[in-house]
Parts: structure tokens; C-alpha cells; sequence
């Protein structure tokens, strides 16, 4: 017999710590399936961190209702995993800002996938009627006897990631493949011009140093794809830009996925603005960026692509 079951509603609190407990121990076990190093009682933090460019303790706990103290010692776990860097305000030396480390940002690529498939789990095993919170939990805990919670997040997260592609952000390793993957497609449709081939060569010099950034198509260990967000002379504006993929993979709507990407991270990073240089020539990637709301505007003089016979921009 459960005895805290029989306790009715007197027993609310225990029962959902008892759940607690258990949903971060198979949550634990899901993670450590997948072999990712991550500790889930750190979820809400991390998560916050990703979906904001810069975030202070005290954000994080206006955000979450949560003590300072249990806030800093999550950051400082974060930290030791190399998954947060920290910045001092310009404003307020005194204060630090949160950001998600380069590996940060790719280790939530990773886990993606894993999150949907537990958000995706938590409803099939709690949908159903009842009367009370307390019918509910009933409910919720006879599934759990009947399937275990992990083994339902890893089946169904396999199925999922088995052929998914990830967007995972920048790392020196793929320096050569934003090269290769740019100098390939330029040399399809156009030719390189010598502000490409400085651009290209440096990447982090021209793009990531500046606060730019550069996002990557992956499928298993293979780079499918690039793009790339290069900060403008106007403040907050970002030009989507470097947008390149495999030859053998076109087709796979990669090129879209990338897209979509750059708009939700703009959005959660709030960017107001995304501009972006193209040719009329290239007809199929022009229905795509007005499928994706961009409008078109006057080319300035002096832009710096040769090539460039549109601009287009996109407010967020």
C-alpha cells in the first residue's frame, strides 16, 4: 500500500517531492543515455541563459522566484562545465552578465531533441480527465508504473534524432567547413570577390569577435550547412549573411531550417532588425526570403558585394 497516496490531499506536498525526485533521477538517466553531461536541477537556469543575449543573477531571479544563493551556486556549476562565460556591464563594472559558452550553445543543440521528447512524454502520461490535483497525480503515477518515464523520453528521442539536423553554433574546428561550404557555392553562382575571401578567411576576426555570430547545419558528424549573423555600423541591425550548403544535401530544406534559426534567435535575443544582400538571378532563395516576411529596400552605394543587385530586410 502507499501510504502517502492514502493520505488524500494531507499528502500533496510530500507526493510532489516524491515526484520531483523521480522525474530528475529518470531525467538524469535520459541524459546521461545520450551521454551529455548535465546536471537536469540546472535546466531552469541554463535555459533562461539560452533564450537571452546577456542575463544578470538578478534577472535570472526576478525570472524564477528563486533564492539568490541557490541561483549563484547553479551558475557556478554552469561555469565549471565551461557551459556559461561571464562579461562585466559596461554601465556597472560592479555587475556580471550571463551568456551561454560556445559549447553551452552547442550542448542545447543537443539536448533540443530530448526536451521535446520529454515535454512530448509529461503530456501523453498526464492526459486524461480528473476531478482533482489529486485524481491527476493518481493518474499520472499509475503510467509511470506501467512504462518507465525514461524509457518512453529515450524511445521516443531516438525516433526523433535518428535523421534530425542540428543547428549547433560555432567552434574554430569549423572554420575550414564555413570556408569550403561559402567558396563552393559562391564559385557556383558567382565568383569570389575579395571582400568574401577576407571575410571567409577570418571568420572570427570578421563576424564572432565583433559580436556576430555563425550557426551550422549538422547531421550526425557531418557540417550540411552554414550562415551567418555579421553585425551592422547601426546598432542591434544584423546581417544574415554566409548562408551556404552541401551540394549533395540540397533538397533537404536546409538552407530553411537555417533561416528559421536566425529568426528565432534574433526574436529571443531581441534584434530588432535582419538585413541581408542578394542577385535577382538566384530567384528560389529570393521566394524564400519573402516567404520568410524580409521586404525588399534601396541598395546603398557603397554596398560592399559586387554581386548585389537586392537588399532586403526583416523587422522582428
Amino acid at each position: 500500500m502507499d501510504a502517502l497516496k492514502g493520505f488524500g490531499e494531507l499528502g500533496l506536498g510530500s507526493r510532489l517531492k516524491r515526484m520531483s525526485d523521480y522525474m530528475m533521477k529518470e531525467t538524469q538517466l535520459v541524459y546521461d543515455s545520450f551521454n551529455i553531461d548535465f546536471d537536469p536541477y540546472l535546466f531552469p537556469i541554463f535555459k533562461i541563459i539560452s533564450t537571452k543575449n546577456g542575463v544578470t543573477t538578478t534577472q535570472l531571479q526576478e525570472s524564477l522566484h528563486i533564492s539568490q544563493p541557490a541561483i549563484t551556486q547553479a551558475i557556478n556549476k554552469l561555469s565549471k562545465k565551461e557551459l556559461v562565460v561571464f562579461k562585466t556591464d559596461k554601465k556597472d563594472k560592479r555587475k556580471k552578465i550571463v551568456f551561454l559558452s560556445t559549447k553551452g550553445r552547442n550542448q542545447e543543440s543537443q539536448m533540443k531533441p530530448i526536451w521535446k521528447a520529454i515535454d512530448a512524454t509529461v503530456k501523453e502520461f498526464s492526459n486524461g480527465k480528473a476531478n482533482s490535483l489529486i485524481e491527476q497525480l493518481n493518474n499520472f503515477e499509475l503510467k509511470l508504473t506501467e512504462k518507465r518515464f525514461s524509457t518512453t523520453v529515450i524511445e521516443r528521442a531516438k525516433k526523433t534524432t535518428s535523421n534530425t539536423i542540428e543547428i549547433i553554433n560555432y567552434d574554430n574546428h569549423f572554420a575550414k567547413a564555413f570556408y569550403d561550404l561559402n567558396i563552393e557555392w559562391l564559385k557556383t553562382y558567382f565568383y569570389v570577390e575579395p571582400y568574401d575571401q577576407e571575410v571567409l578567411s577570418k571568420p572570427e576576426t570578421y563576424i564572432v569577435d565583433k559580436g556576430g555570430y555563425i550557426f551550422f547545419a549538422k547531421d550526425n558528424k557531418n557540417i550540411l550547412g552554414t550562415v551567418a549573423l555579421m553585425p551592422m555600423k547601426a546598432t542591434g541591425v544584423f546581417e544574415l549573411t554566409k548562408m551556404a550548403v552541401s551540394p549533395k544535401e540540397r533538397g533537404r530544406k536546409i538552407g530553411q531550417q537555417l533561416m528559421q534559426h536566425c529568426i528565432d534567435f534574433a526574436k529571443a535575443n531581441n534584434i530588432p532588425k535582419l538585413i541581408l544582400y542578394s542577385s535577382k538571378k538566384l530567384e528560389n532563395a529570393i521566394y524564400i526570403y519573402r516567404k520568410y516576411g524580409f521586404i525588399e529596400i534601396p541598395v546603398e552605394p557603397d554596398c560592399p558585394y559586387i554581386r548585389c543587385d537586392i537588399k532586403m530586410e526583416l523587422v522582428i
